[in-house]
């Protein structure tokens, strides 16, 4: 029986960022230079696929740095995580790494500073995402107030309507995010912007790509985790762009074949913290039931790295925080 003709619309970019490559390389040295087991504070990223690669190397996962014995080095994840947590490190004088995304680091100083010259912060993200809970964990309670809508924006009261700055979670979606700040801008004139924009260059990307398929499309698949705010955005940014069916699948077997029946334009994109290879397992069972053509839709060229902590680099020696 001939297979059902079914073009596929590669997004590009796609899968893993800087950022994410990054954490995952200092889980990965870290096992190679001091040996396992590895601790890691919170899901390294949020991927299984990556996460049960890395407990097969040696890495073992907890939630709280209670769980971390003393005498083993731990990392903390690429989210980034309140400054209590170093501090509790400091006292127990373990050895850590953190593998916090230096663009999230980027919107931590931004916090900090903004909060030297007195000004109060409003945090436009999700609540309850492991970057929030990091982001407003750098300064003292009180001192940042969460926004997640539009609706949150034209509600929020603020001690000093003259003395605000707001600041953003890294894997927002860019026009949600838009039209929060419109409704601040209205409201709080004098509000205080970031110098430049807190929403990640690979955010932005895969949105764009996303963007650029979408409508061409009769379905488009999220490769990702159900806990990637970045993956999850990029489902409700297809449906936005007029893609009839988005849905986020972290396997090929999590995929609604039923759904699909019928279709002639299938888009595919991953979230940043989502590798390649499942998205290669996705194409390789649309193959086994379609008669596949692949078309790449690429949008901008990355080529952002970042370095590894510097203890990871240098010959062996003292252990020290990183």
């Amino acid at each position: 029986m001939d297979k059902q003709p079914l073009t596929i619309l590669l997004a590009n970019p796609r899968g893993f960022c800087a950022g994410v490559e990054r954490a995952i390389e200092i889980v990965e040295q870290t096992i190679l230079k001091f040996g396992a087991p590895v601790y890691v504070r919170h899901e390294i990223v949020h991927n299984r696929y990556v996460v049960e690669a890395l407990e097969a190397k040696g890495a073992i996962f907890v939630e709280e740095l209670d769980e971390v014995p003393d005498d083993v080095p731990v990392i903390f994840s690429a989210h980034g995580v309140p400054k209590c947590i170093p501090d509790e490190a400091e006292r127990r004088n373990l050895f850590y790494l953190d593998a916090t995304c230096p663009l999230v680091s980027k919107v931590h100083r931004e916090a900090e500073r903004h909060h030297k010259v007195g000004h109060h912060i409003v945090l436009i993200g999700h609540a309850g995402h492991p970057e929030v809970i990091g982001t407003m964990g750098q300064l003292p309670s009180g001192s940042i107030t969460l926004v997640e809508s539009p609706q949150d924006a034209e509600a929020v009261e603020v001690p000093d309507p003259d003395n605000l700055a707001y600041i953003t979670q890294t894997t927002l979606s860019v026009d949600d995010t838009a039209e929060v700040i419109e409704v601040l801008r209205r409201r709080f004139p004098k509000i205080c912007e970031p110098k430049k924009e807190d929403i990640c260059y690979a955010t932005t990307n895969r949105q764009q790509a996303v963007k650029a398929i979408a409508e061409g499309c009769d379905a488009l698949l999220v490769v990702g985790a159900p806990n990637s705010s970045n993956s999850a955005r990029l489902v409700e940014v297809a449906t936005k762009a007029g893609c009839t069916y988005a849905a986020l699948v972290q396997r090929a077997e999590d995929i609604d074949w039923p759904s699909l029946q019928g279709i002639k334009r299938l888009g595919i994109t991953a979230g940043a913290s989502a590798p390649e290879i499942l998205v290669e397992e996705v194409v390789s069972e649309c193959r086994a039931r379609f008669d596949v053509t692949i078309q790449e839709i690429t949008v901008t060229r990355e080529h952002v790295q970042f370095k590894l902590p510097r203890v990871l680099t240098e010959a062996p020696g003292q252990r020290g925080a990183a």
